[in-house]
């Protein structure tokens, strides 16, 4: 049963563990040193990328997440490559432990795939390999991955309070008749499980902890206690909030935009945001009792800390709330490094993808990247060196497709014939689209001919008469 906290004990206690971990980051370990890094992937589920205090967003408390970006490298401009479908977390995570782009992946690999997966590279080269909470890509490609496991979600939202797991199956199989509700709230079930599994693991091989979250998807339920730290009435709007998106963009009615009446209002839209900002602020919580378990292990130096989230959302954007998009909140996600021989308190603006987390992983533990990679490692940026992206293409279905490349972004709408055109430099909240301006029409025609050299780099078989 989930003890009810007080606010008062919410905000003490995420200040403590943030300062926990500061000194954690300071402190000389011993435990583990000589052997390849341990590997934690804390992961949350429809975080946008501007969601962490630290980098700017004054109005959000995330001190856990906070330290982290204090204690390593934050990839400001991290893209998830889009969907094929509307659940967008499906083809972000299947990119994502695949290490390939959206064409490529499948959503549920299969072993006639032939495909390497990312902690089953591990688990091959020596890393006891545990997982807790959501995996969205099916039993197949989890049994293959892990070799332990505890409260394993095989869907893609619950409600919090009642989220059916699994016990870890040695044989696979994971049949639906042996699910069971989960006990308490989401974000601490799955920390939990983390925990157990840091407390309890005496092996000498180095390990490989996948931890990932289903908050802040919705439904946004945070215990009061956190909910109580934003009221709505002082939320401030986006400056680019709209109460209705200004065109059909193909997915005006999907589950996600349902979620409130139209047109959107100011009162309906500060409500969202509370929420939503309760439940960062809520799992942010229990990411430091997480963290503070690694510490506890004396491990903290020797373990390489990933924090990611798996596609954003729109909250009010754009008239928007869903991630069923191209627009920055949708496809821009919070990603951050931090562990042996990463810099600390540096930001890296380069282009990236978060599916690029496979391959740098497998080099920063000295592991050889699959041949079957598509996307780049990262260890140059974390270097100092240049890397990244001249441009990342972005896809939804077959009704939006988008390229990004220095400080302009192009978003086309194939099947209404409409063209966006942002310069994301001037207009960060993609505003004014100057796609219609005479003196933008040869940059409109440049970034076309890009995404369309991004089409086939990815196999997408979408032909248009641009």
């Amino acid at each position: 049963m989930q003890r009810s906290v007080t606010r008062r004990e919410a905000v003490q206690t995420m200040a403590l563990g943030a300062a926990t971990l500061g000194a954690g980051s300071l402190a000389r370990t011993s435990r583990g040193q000589g052997r390849r890094p341990n590997v934690l992937f804390l992961f949350t589920d429809d975080q946008r990328f501007d969601t962490i205090h630290a980098p700017g967003n004054e109005a959000i408390q995330t001190p856990n997440m906070d330290q982290l970006v204090e204690r390593g490298v934050s990839f400001t401009h991290c893209y998830i490559m889009g969907s094929t479908v509307p659940a967008v977390c499906i083809c972000s995570r299947a990119s994502l432990i695949t290490g390939r782009h959206l064409y490529t992946a499948p959503q549920q690999p299969r072993a006639d795939d032939h495909l390497a997966l990312w902690p089953q590279v591990f688990r091959d080269n020596g890393y006891t390999t545990f997982a807790t909470g959501k995996w969205h890509n099916g039993p197949w490609s989890f049994a293959q991955s892990f070799a332990g496991g505890e409260n394993i979600f095989f869907g893609g939202m619950s409600d919090h309070l009642e989220v059916p797991v699994h016990d870890f199956d040695p044989t696979g199989k994971y049949p639906a008749e042996d699910r069971q509700m989960g006990k308490c709230f989401s974000s601490e079930l799955f920390s939990d499980s983390a925990i157990r599994f840091l407390r309890a693991y005496e092996g000498d091989a180095p390990w490989f902890a996948y931890v990932s979250y289903t908050a802040p998807h919705d439904p946004r339920m945070a215990p009061k206690e956190f909910a109580d730290l934003y009221p709505a009435e002082k939320v401030e709007l986006p400056p680019n909030f709209l109460p209705e998106h200004p065109f059909d963009n193909g997915e005006l009615r999907i589950r996600d935009e349902l979620l409130a009446p139209f047109p959107r209002t100011p009162e309906v839209i500060r409500e969202h945001i509370a929420a939503y900002y309760a439940m960062v602020t809520h799992v942010d919580y229990y990411i430091g009792r997480v963290l503070a378990a690694v510490e506890a292990r004396d491990e903290m130096d020797n373990t390489l800390i990933i924090f990611a989230g798996d596609n954003g959302l729109a909250v009010g954007q754009h008239g928007l709330l869903g991630k069923q998009n191209l627009y920055e909140h949708s496809v821009r996600v919070p990603l951050v490094m931090c562990g042996p021989g990463i810099a600390a308190g540096q930001r890296k603006d380069a282009l990236v993808y978060l599916h690029d987390i496979m391959p740098t992983t497998c080099e920063l533990a000295g592991i050889p990247i699959p041949e079957t990679v598509e996307s780049r490692s990262l260890t140059p940026l974390l270097r100092g060196e240049a890397g990244g992206y001249e441009s990342v293409f972005g896809a939804y279905m077959d009704v939006q497709r988008m390229v990004r490349k220095g400080q302009w972004k192009l978003i086309r709408y194939p099947q209404v014939n409409v063209a966006q055109l942002f310069d994301l430099q001037a207009d960060p909240w993609e505003m004014r689209s100057v796609a219609d301006d005479p003196q933008d029409r040869e940059r409109v025609e440049e970034l076309t001919e890009e995404l369309r050299g991004w089409q086939e780099t990815t196999g997408d078989k979408l032909h248009c008469d641009w």
